[in-house]
């Protein structure tokens, strides 16, 4: 069987390895490299934890996702997931709730009261009343270096075709997909997983299902110097308002900052240079959890773009037509922490295998559409 798949970020990547496991042949095509730095997954690191705020379903998902991230380091050969642990603030009475639903789902966990996060943690503030759960299993992943790996890994695999700098322009019903030039790469099943730029490539009705989301994100070095970091652990949530949370320098990261309140709906894909306001108001946000926060020392702002369902803000799973097609449409801001059960449900549904259980509701029973498709446009 031969499988092209549209999209070199972290879904696309995955998927591909998984197709080729399984003995498929695969086509890998983006507008950008491969990896592309163009891709939502594309960073210095991304946190993975378990914990997902009063719900079990998702935290058990989370902590299969963990598992398959650490065989993915292992079959890459390549050391990228550190354990940092991964420290989640909230008022003092949720804490045992929390606890509970972690132990319930078989991961490590310990309540931190507000006066030990301070002893801890001394250039973190966090807000009054706050304790918190502590995940040390939690961590890191170095996103550019798992990407570098994993398409290293697949240029070395018989079987596998890369085509970097092509843009695909329109995917057909029957397998085929059309690229810049008028050049058409033909396959058994098509994945697209093209991350801002799907909807370019999916029906109109689907797309009109999804909303454009960017968010800002500051660099920070790790002043006065990375000693004085050394055991900070990735803080998902600060417990604020503002939904603040941090990135701890590793290896030779920087740290960084952002907060739910610097994402926002936007019309269109346009640059990720981030208006002064939004750097701004993050600014403001970190000197007070920050102690010696310096402005100076922000390396530099940029913005990301995902796109997810308007009606439940989560991922989409489509299948067009008869199946020749699967489009994962969305990421629902949320997809790189599951990618290793994403990928794998993706392959299996492309290969016609019965697929594995992510615990992901919009993957696991996936829209089902009319092949109809956009005539033209582009995409990755």
């Amino acid at each position: 069987m031969r499988v092209v798949v549209v999209g070199g970020g972290v879904i696309g990547l995955l998927t591909a390895m998984e197709c080729v496991r399984a003995g498929a042949q695969v086509e890998l095509v983006d507008q950008a490299g491969i990896p592309s730095r163009l891709a939502t997954s594309h960073d210095r690191h991304r946190v993975v934890r378990a914990l997902h705020r009063g719900d079990p379903v998702l935290t058990r998902a989370a902590v299969r996702a963990h598992a398959g991230w650490l065989e993915v380091e292992r079959r890459l050969g390549t050391r990228f997931y550190h354990q940092v642990g991964a420290l989640t603030a909230m008022p003092d009475e949720r804490v045992p709730a929390e606890l509970e639903l972690l132990r319930r789902a078989g991961a490590a966990a310990q309540e931190l009261p507000a006066g030990e996060l301070a002893a801890r943690f001394p250039r973190v503030r966090f807000p009054a009343g706050r304790s918190a759960v502590f995940e040390p299993a939690a961590g890191a992943v170095l996103a550019d270096r798992m990407l570098a790996a994993l398409a290293g890994w697949l240029r070395g695999v018989p079987g596998v075709r890369l085509h970097p700098g092509r843009r695909a322009t329109r995917v057909g019903p029957a397998g085929g997909v059309r690229l810049d030039g008028g050049s058409e790469l033909s396959g058994d099943r098509v994945v697209v997983a093209a991350g801002p730029w799907s909807r370019e490539l999916l029906p109109a009705a689907l797309g009109a299902d999804l909303t454009l989301y960017r968010q800002t994100m500051l660099s920070y070095s790790p002043i006065p110097s990375r000693d004085a970091w050394a055991g900070t652990p990735a803080i998902p949530a600060f417990g604020t308002p503002h939904g603040a949370w941090l990135m701890p320098p590793v290896a030779d990261t920087p740290v960084r900052l952002s907060a739910a309140s610097a994402c926002r709906e936007v019309p269109e894909l346009t640059d990720r240079v981030p208006p002064d306001h939004w750097r701004n108001q993050l600014v403001d946000q970190f000197r007070e959890l920050l102690v010696d926060f310096d402005p100076a020392a922000v390396l530099g702002a940029s913005d990301g773009y995902y796109l997810a369902d308007r009606a439940g803000g989560g991922p989409v799973l489509a299948r067009l037509g008869d199946g020749a097609v699967w489009a994962y449409a969305a990421c629902g801001g949320m997809s790189f922490k599951f990618a290793p059960l994403v990928a794998r449900a993706l392959a299996d549904r492309a290969l016609g295998r019965p697929p594995h259980r992510t615990g992901l509701a919009p993957v696991d029973q996936p829209r089902e559409l009319a092949p109809t498709v956009r005539p033209s446009g582009g995409a990755r």
